[in-house]
């Protein structure tokens, strides 16, 4: 392989990094996040079922932890660390910007189906 170690810096020393430490750290994360995640789904505490902008804290707790997890795949597998801040900033803005829109066509969409279902057939003027 080409790349058989990468450079890290740890506390202000040299250190090479093998990609199998890299590996193990990656699937060590991976392993705490989503056993988290397992765990609070089984369990399910009561203190996490109270209402937060209009969704159960745990939900919240469940699609942040979604997000880390995310990020950190794109971060690790698609090796954005390695690459230029500027390409960085354009994945990260263009997946913000749709997820942004997504959210907005889903609460429009979602709120007229509500209004529909409450009120009978609802015409708005576009």
């Amino acid at each position: 392989m080409a790349h058989e170690h990468k450079l890290a810096i740890f506390r202000g020393l040299l250190k090479f990094k093998s990609n199998t430490q890299k590996i193990w750290g990656v699937l060590i994360f991976l392993t705490i996040v989503t056993a988290i995640e397992v765990l609070l789904g089984i369990y399910k505490p009561e203190s996490l079922m109270s209402q937060v902008l209009g969704m159960k804290g745990l939900n919240w707790i469940f699609i942040i932890l979604t997000l880390v997890k995310a990020y950190y795949i794109t971060w690790d597998f698609m090796h954005m660390r390695d690459e230029t801040p500027a390409l960085r900033r354009m994945v990260v803005w263009t997946a913000v910007f749709l997820i942004c829109y997504l959210i907005f066509i889903l609460l429009q969409e979602g709120g007229y189906v509500f209004d529909v279902y409450k009120e009978g057939f609802i015409k708005r003027d576009f």
